[in-house]
């Protein structure tokens, strides 16, 4: 059971990051018209469809792998995902990654390494 946990989990953070990413690369590349102009460039970016299909697809993972593990622990580790598109963010959009975000993800994954040795 602890490697359906871990694969779902895994492909629930895959997948919203993939999903966060191109949605982020989607709204970039509709610029920024207003109006109309703005949503006709969004639907037609490839971008947003890969976004929304990531997005699916982690739904059905996250389902997955809460049905296996309790909530609180599910949500705790679930916060790994802010810290991945934190991350690519940095790495794709070249966003900043501040003193007060580093920290931010400091905690977060200490959060998690507590949660998940809770488990132990």
């Amino acid at each position: 059971m602890m490697n359906n946990v871990a694969a779902f989990w895994l492909a629930n953070l895959v997948c919203d990051a993939i999903g966060q990413l191109s949605l982020k690369a989607a709204s970039r590349a509709a610029g920024t018209d207003e109006g109309s102009s703005h949503w006709k460039k969004l639907a037609q970016s490839p971008w947003l469809w890969i976004g929304l299909a990531a997005f699916a697809l982690e739904y059905i993972f996250w389902l997955s792998f809460l049905a296996l593990v309790p909530l609180g622990m599910g949500l705790f580790v679930g916060s790994a995902n802010v810290v991945c598109v934190m991350i690519g963010g940095r790495l794709l959009f070249d966003e900043k990654l501040t003193p007060m975000r580093l920290a931010a993800m400091g905690i977060i994954v200490a959060g998690i390494a507590m949660v998940g040795w809770g488990t132990l």
